[in-house]
């Protein structure tokens, strides 16, 4: 069992930046891909960004240019830096790690942007 605890949401200006992570309980992401999804109020829970055991990169096209997912498995920890943030980017962030058929999850970290 792999525990996936995301940290660094909160209330930020429009064009404003943050910074998720999310720490796994053991070392994972060196054969387990991580990713971030998101799920705003009354809507479906979409991807945002993955990034492979490799390192390869993959985003949604409202985040392109804007977010950025990194790790560090010598700490464990998958990142999602957040900069010009929009309205529409509130949501609740949930971290994913996923490998075969086995898939886990945070439980997620409120984002809400707001003038």
């Amino acid at each position: 069992q792999v525990q996936l605890v995301e940290s660094g949401g909160g209330l930020v200006q429009p064009g404003g930046s943050l910074r998720l992570s999310c720490a796994a309980s053991r070392s994972i992401f060196t054969i387990y891909a991580g990713g971030w999804y998101r799920q705003a109020p009354g809507k479906q829970r979409e991807l945002v960004a993955t990034i492979t055991n490799g390192g390869s990169t993959n985003y949604a096209d409202s985040v392109k240019g804007r977010f950025t997912i990194s790790r560090d498995n010598a700490k464990n920890t998958v990142y999602l830096q957040m900069d010009s943030l929009k309205l529409d980017d509130t949501a609740v962030y949930y971290c994913n790690a996923a490998w075969l058929h086995f898939s886990y999850w945070g439980q997620g970290t409120q984002v809400t942007i707001s003038s």
